[in-house]
């Protein structure tokens, strides 16, 4: 993932902000009994972008991706309709327990940008589906000029969103977050419709990084700088602030990871889960490498 992308990271306070004041109420009206749901994978599973992952002879790298992570971020679904036929396939591929979290084809984002967009919408729902049990939910990323004069089109889009399919969405103009009686409308709005206000953590864009869930879910895309240093202490950070959540009662974290240019991303998707693992004694599979003598932590 490019947005957010600097040639360096020095200079840039890259800890986490503090919550948001109303975080702990929103996580804490989860019901969770035990352990919370974590679902933590790639953007893309094509041999192309994850460099140095498939062992070499791979014949289906969606079947071994699966092998080895329990989630993937689907973005390829942003560039073009899908017919239902290919999200059977790619369900049959993975095993139980396994979840696509597929993005919002940009015609409903970018193009029509959320007006008249019901056919749209229902052509798009109507395919996801076809993943059963293995969809996760789906994810709306909006335009960066998607800006709060078009805050009207949000209410009446969510509330023709088929309320079966989970729906998260991330909003990437600045005043969305730092124009407080904006922010505090699009909190109402997402509150309301139980959608989950989607948390970017990405170098040079702090400005996003509201650290204000609008569900007792969590639904974090993090992007590395390509950084060796700072994207692993990023990491660390993020552990420790999920731990809190956990605490306070979070029921689903979904965590991403990305790079402005996917290197070691799957790596990096490792020692987070190796160190998820620490903290929470969770057992989540840690992915392999391939280079298997390379100390995660």
């Amino acid at each position: 993932m490019k947005f957010g992308g600097v040639p360096s990271v020095s200079g840039i306070d890259l800890s986490l902000p503090p919550d948001h004041p109303d975080t702990p109420r929103i996580i804490g009206t989860g019901k969770r009994k035990g352990q919370p749901r974590i679902h933590v994978g790639c953007a893309k599973w094509n041999k192309a972008d994850l460099q140095n992952f498939y062992p070499k002879g791979t014949k289906d790298e969606l079947v071994y991706y699966a092998s080895q992570f329990n989630a993937i971020e689907l973005n390829a679904t942003f560039y073009r309709q899908f017919p239902p036929a290919q999200f059977a396939n790619w369900a049959k591929k993975v095993p139980d327990g396994f979840k696509f979290y597929p993005k919002v084809v940009q015609d409903v984002s970018h193009f029509a940008r959320l007006k008249n967009v019901d056919r749209l919408v229902d052509d798009y729902v109507h395919a996801v589906r076809y993943l059963g049990d293995r969809l996760g939910g789906v994810f709306l990323q909006m335009h960066e000029n998607f800006s709060p004069k078009d805050i009207d089109r949000i209410e009446p889009f969510l509330n023709n969103w088929p309320k079966d399919v989970p729906l998260a969405m991330e909003f990437r103009h600045t005043d969305w977050y730092n124009n407080e009686p904006i922010a505090m409308q699009l909190y109402s709005m997402l509150d309301a419709h139980r959608v989950m206000n989607i948390i970017t953590d990405t170098a040079g864009r702090r400005d996003l990084l509201h650290m204000r869930p609008t569900t007792p879910s969590a639904f974090v895309r993090y992007v590395g700088a390509n950084d060796p240093v700072s994207d692993r202490s990023r990491l660390d950070e993020w552990v420790l602030r999920l731990k809190t959540w956990v605490a306070l009662g979070i029921e689903d974290i979904r965590f991403f990871v990305h790079q402005n240019h996917e290197l070691e991303s799957p790596l990096l998707a490792a020692i987070f889960i190796q160190k998820l693992n620490a903290a929470l004694g969770t057992k989540l599979k840690v992915p392999q490498t391939l280079d298997e003598q390379e100390t995660l932590f």
